[in-house]
C-alpha cells in the first residue's frame, strides 16, 4: 500500500519542479498583473531564415548515433535476411517467449529496422547525385571507334562494252602544245581487300554553364533534405519502439487483473454456491456470481488478445526472427519527472525539430531550380578539342585478286581545337514560365513552414496537457484502487456475516477491476506522454523518481489458491440465447456452469 501512495508524490513533485502548472493554475501564455500584457507585434518576431539560414545543415550530434551492431546477449535477435520469406508452417511457429527490457528493444530497433535502413539508403543515392551533379565542374572525355578493327573486301563489274572511250591526251609531237585523240581500253573487272580501324577522342568543357551552380546547389540541398528525413526517421523510430513497449507493459497488466478477476469470482461462486446449498441465500446470488465470472472471463480474453496483439506489433517493429516473441521484462512504472515549463519546451522544439529545417531547404531547392530555368536561354561557351586517328591496310581497284598487295598501307591523324557557343535567344516563354513556377513552389513553401511550426506547437501542447492529465488520473486511481480494495474486503465479510448481499461484492469487484485497468492505462499515457515530449522538444530533463507504480507481481492473498483453467474455444453457434425464452424460464432453470 505504501508503493501506492507513492503516486501523491509524483503528481508533488511535478508541481514542485515547476514544469506542469498545478490544479485551477492557469497553464497558457497569460501573463501575470507585474508582466507587460501588451500583445507582441508580430511582425517582430525574428526570422527563421536568419537564426537557421537560408541552407541549414543536419546536425547528427544532437542525437545518439544509431547502434549498428547487437551486443552479444541480443546476437540471436538479429533481423532475418531481407528477402527471406518463410513457405512452411515450422518456419513461423512460435519457438521462444523473449523477455526484453526498453533500452533493449531501443537497441534491437536500431540495428534490425528495415525503414530506417531505407532511410539511410536514401542519404547514400543524395549523396552519389550531389557527386553527379558536382561533375559537371569537370571536362568530359569520349572515346569512338568506327571500325575496330573493320574488314573491307570487294569486288566490282562494268559492262565492257562500255569500256572503250576515247580519250583527250597532249600530243608530245606538236610543238604547238597540241593535243590528240586516243582510244583506251577501260577496265571492266576490280577487286579490293583492306584492313581498316578508325580512332576518335573529343575532349567537351564548359567554360561558362549558367545550369551549373544552381543544379549543384540544388543537389546539395536534397542531399542536407535527405540527412534530416534520416534523422527524423531515427527519432521516430524510437518513439514508436518506446510507445510500443508501453503498450506491451500495460497489456502485460491488463491480464494481471483479469486474472486476480477471475480468481475472485470462482471464489465468490464457489462461496454462493455453498451458502445456497445451506439455505441462507437465494439462487439469484448464484446466478449474479455466475454473470460476473462470466463478464471477468470476458475481460481476461480481451486482456490476452491484446497482449498477444501487442507482443506480435513490438516483434514486428524490432523485425525480430520469425520464431520469436518479445515480452516486457520489466513492470510499468513512471520514467521521471518532467522539468522543463511548456514556453520552454515549444521553444526547444522550434530550434530542434528538422521539419522546420527541410521546409528552409525546399525554399532554397525552388530558388535554385528557378535559376536553372532561366539558364536554359543563356549563354554556353565551351572548348571543344577532337582528335582523330585511321590507318587502311591493303589496296582497292585492282584488276585482279593476285595483284592486291596487303602490305600497302595509309595512316591519317588529325586535331581540331575549337570554342563553341550555344544561345537558345527564343523559347516561346518556356524557360521564364518554369522560373515562376519555381518561385511559386518556393513561396507555397514558406506557407507549409507556416503550417508546420504551428503543427510543432500544437504537437508541444498536446503531450505536455496530457502529461499533465496522466499525473492527475495516477494520483485518482491510485487512490480508487485502495479504496476498491478495502471495500471488497468489507463487503467480503459483510457477506460472510450474512449482513449483505452477492450483488454488493459484484459491484465493488468491479470497481476494483476497472481502478486498476485505469490505473495500468494512466502509466502508460504518462510515459507515452513523456516520450512525445523527449522527441517532440529534443529535452532529456527528467528527474528520476522512485517507485510509484502497483507492484508487478501478483500479491499472495486467500484467493490465490484458486487455480484458473483454461477456458476451450467451442463454436459460436451453441452460445446464442433461444428466442422466446423468458427471465422466469432463465431462473427456474438448472445453474450451467460456463468453466
Amino acid at each position: 500500500m505504501r508503493r501506492l501512495t507513492a503516486a501523491s508524490c509524483l503528481v508533488a513533485g511535478v508541481l514542485a519542479a515547476g514544469g506542469l502548472p498545478a490544479s485551477g493554475q492557469e497553464s497558457s501564455d497569460a501573463s501575470t498583473p507585474n508582466d507587460n500584457s501588451a500583445l507582441i507585434d508580430q511582425g517582430t518576431l525574428p526570422n527563421a531564415i536568419e537564426q537557421k539560414g537560408p541552407r541549414p545543415k543536419a546536425d547528427p550530434s544532437a542525437l545518439p548515433p544509431a547502434a549498428t551492431v547487437l551486443p552479444e546477449d541480443l546476437n540471436d535477435l538479429g533481423s532475418p535476411p531481407s528477402l527471406a520469406l518463410p513457405d512452411r508452417p515450422e518456419q513461423v511457429r512460435i519457438r521462444e517467449l523473449r523477455p526484453i527490457t526498453l533500452e533493449q528493444s531501443l537497441q534491437i530497433v536500431e540495428v534490425n529496422s528495415p525503414s530506417l535502413k531505407a532511410a539511410a539508403s536514401r542519404v547514400d543515392q543524395s549523396k552519389s547525385q550531389l557527386r553527379a551533379a558536382i561533375s559537371a565542374w569537370y571536362p568530359s572525355v569520349n572515346f569512338s571507334a568506327n571500325g575496330f578493327p573493320e574488314y573491307f573486301k570487294n569486288y566490282t563489274f562494268r559492262n565492257p562494252d562500255f569500256t572503250k572511250r576515247s580519250v583527250q591526251v597532249p600530243d608530245p609531237q606538236n610543238p604547238f602544245g597540241g593535243t590528240r585523240t586516243i582510244e583506251r581500253q577501260g577496265q571492266y573487272e576490280s577487286y579490293g581487300r583492306e584492313w581498316r580501324a578508325n580512332f576518335g577522342v573529343s575532349i567537351n568543357w564548359d567554360i561558362i554553364n549558367p545550369s551549373r551552380v544552381p543544379e549543384i546547389a540544388a543537389a546539395r540541398d536534397q542531399f542536407e533534405r535527405a540527412r534530416d528525413a534520416y534523422l527524423i526517421a531515427l527519432r521516430d523510430l524510437r518513439l514508436d519502439a518506446s510507445t510500443s513497449y508501453f503498450t506491451l507493459q500495460a497489456s502485460d497488466e491488463r491480464v494481471r487483473v483479469g486474472q486476480a478477476s477471475v480468481r475472485a469470482s470462482l471464489l465468490s461462486l464457489r462461496d454462493a454456491r455453498a451458502r445456497y446449498n445451506a439455505g441462507v441465500n437465494t439462487k439469484l446470488d448464484v446466478l449474479e456470481a455466475e454473470t460476473q465470472l462470466a463478464q471477468d472471463r470476458k475481460v481476461l480474453t480481451d486482456a490476452l488478445a491484446f497482449q498477444d496483439i501487442s507482443r506480435r506489433r513490438i516483434a514486428q517493429l524490432l523485425d525480430l526472427p520469425q520464431d520469436i516473441t518479445p515480452t516486457a521484462a520489466t513492470p510499468p512504472k513512471p520514467l521521471g519527472l518532467w522539468e522543463p515549463s511548456l514556453q520552454e519546451s515549444i521553444i526547444a522544439a522550434y530550434n530542434y525539430r528538422e521539419e522546420l529545417d527541410q521546409l528552409i531547404l525546399d525554399i532554397s531547392i525552388n530558388n535554385s531550380r528557378a535559376n536553372a530555368s532561366l539558364a536554359a536561354i543563356q549563354p554556353v561557351l565551351s572548348f571543344v578539342n577532337n582528335f582523330t586517328t585511321a590507318r587502311v591496310q591493303g589496296q582497292s581497284g585492282q584488276g585482279s585478286r593476285s595483284a592486291i598487295d596487303m602490305d600497302d598501307y595509309r595512316w591519317s591523324a588529325s586535331n581540331a581545337t575549337s570554342l563553341q557557343l550555344l544561345w537558345n535567344l527564343y523559347d516561346g516563354g518556356r524557360a521564364r514560365a518554369n522560373y515562376r513556377a519555381s518561385k511559386q513552389a518556393a513561396e507555397e513553401s514558406t506557407y507549409n513552414f507556416a503550417a508546420q511550426r504551428d503543427s510543432i506547437r500544437l504537437e508541444v501542447e498536446e503531450s505536455f496537457y496530457s502529461l499533465r492529465r496522466a499525473i492527475q488520473d495516477i494520483q485518482t486511481t491510485s487512490s480508487r484502487v485502495l479504496t476498491a480494495r478495502e471495500s471488497l474486503r468489507l463487503s467480503l465479510l459483510r457477506v460472510q456475516a450474512g449482513v449483505s448481499t452477492q450483488r454488493e461484492v459484484i459491484n465493488n469487484q468491479q470497481d476494483l477491476t476497472r481502478a486498476e485497468l485505469q490505473y495500468t492505462e494512466a502509466i502508460r499515457d504518462y510515459n507515452t506522454s513523456l516520450a512525445q515530449l523527449r522527441r517532440r522538444t529534443g529535452l532529456d530533463a527528467l528527474v528520476a523518481c522512485g517507485s510509484v507504480d502497483l507492484p508487478a507481481e501478483k500479491p499472495a492473498t486467500e484467493m490465490s489458491d484458486i487455480p484458473i483453467e483454461p477456458t476451450p474455444l467451442p463454436a459460436a453457434c451453441p452460445a446464442v440465447v433461444v428466442s422466446g425464452s423468458t427471465m422466469n424460464d432463465a431462473i427456474d432453470s438448472p445453474v450451467q456452469p460456463l468453466w
